[in-house]
């Protein structure tokens, strides 16, 4: 059972920057590809990023790609998201996962339980 603990979220104003973190309870940590998705109430929950276990490899949506930038530390078992330049439509709840390597939502088998991220004008 692969657990997940996001953090780092709050309110920010727009132009700012966050960095949220995802902890993972795993002991083989490196071996997991972590992606991270945002939603807003009403909407489908949307790919922004992936990154393979290694580190080496990453892919972003065309929407935050340029300004967010996806990280790990297979050390701390930790992913990050570094969140630049953000807007007002980036507020959103935040979710870490693991258990796949693509984009599609339904592909994941382990998820966080999200952090508010809201970008004031």
């Amino acid at each position: 059972q692969v657990q997940l603990v996001e953090s780092g979220g709050g309110l920010v104003q727009a132009g700012g920057s966050l960095r949220l973190s995802c902890a993972a309870s795993v002991r083989t940590f490196s071996t997991y590809a972590m992606a991270w998705f945002r939603q807003a109430p009403g909407k489908e929950r949307e790919f922004l990023a992936v990154i393979s276990g290694s580190g080496v490899s990453t892919s972003y949506a065309d929407s935050v790609k340029g300004r967010f930038t996806i990280s790990r530390d297979n050390a701390k078992n930790t992913v990050y998201l570094q969140m630049n330049s953000l807007k007002p439509e980036d507020t959103d709840v935040y979710y870490c996962a693991t258990g796949s390597t693509g984009r599609r939502t339904e592909s994941y088998d382990y998820w966080g339980q999200g952090t508010q991220v809201t970008v004031s004008s």
